[in-house]
Parts: C-alpha cells; structure tokens; sequence
C-alpha cells in the first residue's frame, strides 16, 4: 500500500504507529469528514483504512485525545517546514507552542522522517503508564524499547522509573548494538498481548458500524468500488458492513408510517433534489404518502431544475438518510423492520 500518500494526507506517522493511529482519528473526525478524506485515497488504501475501522473496537479516551492532537500539531509543523525547512518550523513551534510542546512535535516528526518500525503500540501509552508497565522487565528489554520510541516519550518513560534503574537502562541504551528485527518483533507482540490483557481504560468506538457509516456519506462509485474491493480479501466483514448500511433507495423498503415521518421533518427543497435522482419505485413511495397536489407542485419543480449535479442530488440523499437515522436513533421509525412492516 502506497503509505507515503496516506501518511502524507492525514500527518501521522503511519508507517511506524500502525494503520490503527489513522483509524483512530478517523473514528475521531466523523463521519462526514472520514468520508471526505477517503474520497483523496486510493482504492487499496480505503480498503485497508476501513479495515481497520471495523476492527478497532476499544480506544482509551487519553489516546484519541493524543492523536486529535498529534494531527493538529503535525499539520502545523509540516506547514512551517514546507515554508522554511525543520530550524524554522521548530522556531515557530517554540514561540507559538512552548519550547517543551515543540520538542515532542520536532521529536516525533523526525522520528517519522527515520524511524523504522518496533514497538509501535507502546507509543500510545502515556508515558507513566508505560514506566510501570515496564518497571518489572529485564534491564535490556526496557533499554531496547525505549530506544525504539521518539526522545520525549522515551524521557518521559525513564523519569518514571527507579533512580537505581534509570542509570543502568541508559548504560544499556548507549551499547545497544544491533538488533535482530525478528527479535524486535516477537518481544513486541509479546508485550502487545500482555498490555491488552491488562488494559482496564477502554472505550467503545468504531467497528463495523463506523465504516458502514463512513460508507454511507461517500458517493455511490467510491462507496461500492472500495466494498468490491476488500471483499476479496475480507467478505465477511463486508457482509457486515453492507447489512449495516442504510442508504437512499433502502427508503423505499420502509413502512408508509416511517415515509410520512420522514416528510415531517424533511425539507422539502432537499427533498426534490434527492429525488430527482431516484428511482421510480422510491419516488413513488413518497408520491403514495403525499396529497396529489403537493406531488404535482413537487413534479413540476423537478422539471423546472432541468438537470442537475450529481454531486448535489448525493447531498440531499444524505440529508435524507441522515433524517431517516435520527428518526430511528429516536425510536420514532425503525429502520431495521419489526412494527414498521405491519405499516407496509
């Protein structure tokens, strides 16, 4: 996967902190922002992106606070490197952010401009957490793993620990030699498994649901390229995704109470545009609800738009969509069956 264009796109490092850190944010932004950004991605990298969407199903708050943060920050740094290389960006990040603030940033952007990979999920452990996640280990591995992490994250980790054993860790980091990747990599996903087992700071967010949003607010050629795509590698969970989406035409499939609802609350401009695009069989599911005047008046204006932008009649859809989803987040229709079919 092109992880230059995707890491250059949102800012993070992604090729060391994992796909997870750019779902996380993703989860963070929303979904009308999500579905803006992947509309910039390649296929392949959508695909990958909403992958891990689905799979991330806990974040602890202090790390999608971390991220929120690292994504502005980095924004910011690459915008004053971009106009006057690193001492500038770091002159300015001193003078706007504080000079303890703008070393974290200038450390973990060069970090990402050199570092390879190891230890990624460690970086988003607050730092006296990790301390006393790692108090216990041997001396070596704790001097290994903070030789993998950017500066500040690795000071702040080791002012944590015991007088006794900071200086022996530092002894350790100055003769590190180098080290087998296999052995980095298998004492990581060692240390993965036992701090997931440990970790009490959990938090719902993304899953299945979140792409299946994600994928509602991009247009219909995007939407269904990228699910063609990743279901060649993952169909079960595109049969999830796909059994969780709502999208305009499934309104037709609705009860003519929900239809009457809907036309409560939307408006009714909106309405004609998302229309206009429709089918005929959704078209005449709301026709069916209306009075015969108010769909003559509705005709007429349509034929009077003349044609109209794709990109347009798609807004007014989600609009729509996004009535339909509070209506049922409210428990006023639903939009997965149940007493809404006795309507039908």
């Amino acid at each position: 996967m092109a992880k230059e264009n995707l890491q250059s796109l949102l800012g993070l490092n992604v090729a060391n902190q994992g796909m997870r850190k750019a779902a996380v944010l993703m989860i963070a932004l929303g979904e009308e922002l999500s579905s803006k950004i992947m509309a910039f991605l390649d296929d392949e990298e959508v695909a990958d992106l909403s992958k891990e969407i689905a799979l991330t199903k806990v974040v602890p708050p202090e790390q999608i606070d971390d991220i929120i943060e690292e994504f502005y920050n980095m924004m910011l740094a690459k915008k004053f490197i971009a106009k006057g290389g690193l001492e500038y960006a770091k002159s300015v990040l001193v003078k706007s952010l504080g000079p303890e603030r703008a070393r974290k940033i200038i450390d973990r952007l060069t970090k990402m401009l050199e570092q390879s990979s190891g230890f990624e999920f460690l970086t988003k452990i607050d730092p006296k957490q990790l301390a006393k996640f790692i108090m216990n280990e041997h001396p070596q591995t704790i001097a290994l793993i903070l030789a993998h992490l950017d500066p500040s994250h690795a000071a702040e980790s080791m002012s944590q620990l015991p007088e006794e054993l900071k200086a022996e860790v530092a002894v350790r980091i100055a003769n590190l030699q180098d080290i087998s990747p296999t052995v980095v990599k298998t004492l990581s996903k060692v240390l993965e498994e036992r701090f997931e087992a440990l970790s009490s700071y959990n938090v719902e967010v993304g899953g299945v649901k979140s792409v299946a949003e994600i994928f509602n607010r991009m247009d219909r050629v995007n939407s269904k390229a990228t699910l063609d795509r990743l279901e060649k590698d993952a169909p079960e969970l595109v049969a999830k995704i796909r059994d969780m989406m709502f999208v305009f035409d499934d309104i037709k499939l609705l009860g003519k109470a929900a239809i009457q609802e809907i036309l409560k609350k939307a408006d009714k401009k909106v309405l004609t545009f998302a229309l206009k695009g429709a089918d005929e069989d959704t078209k005449n599911r709301f026709f069916e609800n209306m009075s015969k005047r108010a769909v003559e008046n509705m005709m007429e204006e349509m034929e009077y738009m003349g044609p109209v932008r794709l990109k347009d009649v798609e807004k007014a859809q989600h609009e729509i969509v996004a009535i339909v989803r509070e209506l049922d987040e409210e428990g006023v229709i639903s939009i997965g069956g149940g007493e809404e079919e006795a309507f039908v």
